[in-house]
């Protein structure tokens, strides 16, 4: 069978909850991920988190740089065959070692806004002296060196040591700037006076792999701090979802007890209110019945009758009120036994016989032969399809049709599906109909208005048996109910056993 609107009982409550309760948490979202994006469009919001990064970063690479400086002057002293780079390479490794000792305290300590500036211009002043070590570099000759060897020497050494700072300093910005302005100046200084085009070249060169550097490891910071407001963003977010979580299990849990308080004071009211009914019911019948002797007035045996119908009606109502808050409490249970679809929706159809003839409705049956037995609460069963077919009779108008049809789901199981040609309902009113105590338009205008009942506790009797509701409906084109029990429920006989075996007493098994 194909799929049709199925809903619980409290669907619209629980719907217009949920619509409140997201409506705060959107607005807080929304807050959140505006203050973000403000955030990272310039704002001093993640300072403090990049200059940790920067921190962590120091301390992982702290032993790349003393060795480069190392090789440098190992490197350089074979060249020169001058000692005059070893007192450079222990002044570049003391002012590598202070700011390795300011990293390591800044670790140590809690870095709050108020002292981010503060520690980023303790770390700029840091490669502001590393960048003294490496003008001093730039200022050394080799007197013995023949042709532009030393040219390459010191050019290689200046743009490798311009890349290490790029990459280790990338969360500490303006780095590169500071770090090379000094060699910069000096290497200027030097083709200024010596005119030699390879000073010049070297000044050009250098010059171009600072700002180029400069260029990289900007993006990489503004990389880093849309990594890190994405991340505040998540965290965020997932802090809103879990008070938000908690808010609804708390609504929910408090409906949850709220509809089972409510559900018990039903039951016990209606089960109170049952007592005296009957005593009005059986009065009011031996009166309008005259079976103590007959009533001298007429209007009296009317108004009699009367109280006796509108008892009767009284108590369908309050049975109603009664199986829905069982079956709300989980208190109703099921008797289940092998019964026959095909039967009991006969009989139903025999009992509304009489009420559908009185509109001039016709009432036409399609079952499918031979359909094998089911595992359900016949008097259950009886409920479903009295409901199902007194709502079609009901909301049918003169002259109308009503068919009936029993038969195989293509899942293996059965189904009883009742259409009518009635006035049909609006689509956005289904799931009114099918909550409790709801009524539609066509119901509310027509003059046999019903609980709202019947149709909440055929899905909650259908929903015990592990079964379906389905409900179509379109205005003026009448409706159709759908009744479904699963495969499980089906009983089917074993095939016969062979003839040369011994015979054995035939079992019935859920299919």
């Amino acid at each position: 069978m194909s799929s049709g609107v199925s809903t619980s009982t409290d669907k619209i409550i629980v719907d217009k909850s949920r619509h409140h309760r997201n409506k705060a948490v959107s607005k807080a979202v929304r807050a959140t991920r505006e203050r973000l994006q403000s955030s990272a469009n310039g704002s001093h919001a993640f300072d403090h988190d990049a200059l940790a990064l920067h921190v962590n970063n120091m301390l992982q690479s702290a032993l790349i740089l003393p060795f480069f400086i190392v090789l440098v002057a190992a490197v350089g002293t074979y060249i020169t065959s001058d000692s005059s780079l070893l007192p450079w390479a222990l002044f570049t490794l003391a002012a590598h070692s202070l700011n390795l000792l300011l990293a390591r305290r800044a670790s140590k300590t809690e870095l709050t806004a108020l002292n981010t500036q503060r520690w980023q211009r303790m770390f700029i002043f840091g490669q502001f002296l590393m960048g003294a070590c490496w003008a001093t570099f730039a200022f050394s000759e080799c007197a013995v060196c023949g042709g532009d060897g030393y040219y390459f020497y010191k050019g290689a050494v200046l743009l490798i040591a311009i890349s290490i700072t790029a990459m280790s300093n990338v969360l500490l910005r303006m780095a590169v700037i500071v770090a090379f302005l000094l060699p910069m100046i000096s290497l200027g200084l030097i083709a200024l006076d010596s005119r030699n085009v390879f000073d010049v070249g070297l000044l050009g060169l250098c010059a171009t792999a600072v700002l180029f550097f400069h260029y990289i490891s900007n993006r990489f910071y503004r990389s880093n701090l849309t990594l890190m407001s994405y991340q505040s963003e998540k965290d965020d977010l997932i802090a809103e979802l879990e008070v938000a979580k908690s808010v609804s299990d708390e609504a929910r849990r408090r409906a949850e007890e709220a509809n089972l308080a409510k559900s018990r004071f039903l039951a016990s009211m209606s089960h109170e209110l049952r007592t005296p009914l009957n005593a009005i019911l059986g009065f009011s019948e031996v009166m309008s019945s005259e079976v103590l002797g007959p009533m001298g007035n007429g209007t009296y045996r009317e108004y009699a009758g009367d109280i006796h119908r509108s008892g009767q009606h009284l108590l369908n109502l309050i049975n109603e009120i009664l199986d829905l808050s069982r079956i709300e409490a989980g208190r109703y249970e099921l008797n289940e036994e092998a019964l026959s679809l095909l039967e009991i929706a006969e009989d139903c159809i025999g009992m509304v016989q009489l009420r559908a003839r009185a509109k001039n409705i016709s009432i036409h049956q399609q079952f499918e032969p031979n359909l094998p037995q089911v595992w359900a609460d016949e008097k259950s069963m009886r409920q479903v399809l009295l409901n199902l077919l007194s709502n079609a009779v009901k909301f049918t108008s003169q002259g109308g049709e009503v068919t009936v049809k029993v038969g195989w789901t293509a899942g293996g199981g059965q189904y009883v599906a009742i259409k009518d040609n009635g006035p049909g309902i609006a689509e956005d009113e289904i799931p009114v109909v099918l909550s409790a105590f709801g009524q539609g338009s066509i119901a509310i205008k027509s003059a046999e208005q019903g609980t709202g009942l019947g149709l909440p506790i055929v899905q909650a009797i259908l929903a015990k048996h592990d079964g379906q509701f389905i409900l179509r409906s379109k205005l003026r084109e009448g409706t159709e109910v759908i009744a479904i029990l699963p495969a499980t429920r089906v009983l089917q006989s074993l095939p016969a056993v062979a003839a040369t075996r011994a015979v054995e007493p035939r079992r019935k098994s859920f299919a």
